[in-house]
């Protein structure tokens, strides 16, 4: 990382609490965690605000969104965390492969495709979206809040990805063979 994070060794107190709850639901503690060791507050309310997006959308749905914003962001991190969840939901390699290629031809849903579509565009140009963009959802049977938690994730992304990649948090070891798997897929 392009900062000093606090190690496994160093942590103490809140931090401490939060990298033995990753080591023991996870295996390991992740790069995500390390990079807000600094403000140990931080990650616990990122945490919790993701997750309480999280909660309102079927995983698939949220993966298949995050993924979306996280392609659009070059985030090669979020790309592989977010294919690693998919990829044990059921989603199979080939399929991850097709949808990083181009998800308009990856045997999705047509409303998989437009929240897609929507979080691709939240993430490179948010300022640029309309009333049209949201009508696209709503003419699949999305509702405003279905179209407002796609938002949210798309949003919730943006800051995340942008975090990582700024402060140079690289993908886990844990992610090495699928990286292996997608490496003329991701971003550099």
């Amino acid at each position: 990382m392009f900062i000093h994070t606090t190690e496994e060794a160093e942590a103490a107190g809140k931090l401490r609490e939060i990298y033995d709850g990753d080591r023991k639901s996870l295996g390991y503690v992740p790069n995500h965690a390390r990079v807000f060791s600094l403000r140990p507050d931080v990650l616990e309310a990122w945490r919790a605000f993701q997750g309480s997006i999280r909660k309102n959308l079927r995983l698939r749905r949220y993966e298949l969104v995050t993924l979306a914003a996280a392609k659009a962001l070059n985030c090669r991190y979020c790309l592989l965390a977010h294919g690693a969840i998919l990829i044990q939901s059921g989603v199979g390699v080939d399929q991850l492969r097709a949808i990083l290629a181009d998800f308009h031809n990856a045997g999705l849903e047509p409303s998989e495709v437009a929240m897609m579509d929507f979080a691709r565009k939240i993430a490179r140009s948010a300022d640029e979206m309309t009333q049209a963009d949201v009508d696209a959802l709503r003419s699949l049977g999305l509702e405003d809040l279905d179209i407002l938690d796609i938002t949210l994730t798309a949003t919730m992304r943006s800051f995340a990805s942008k975090t990582f990649d700024a402060l140079g948090a690289g993908p886990d070891p844990v992610y090495d063979g699928l990286e292996r798997q997608l490496s003329d897929l991701l971003p550099a």
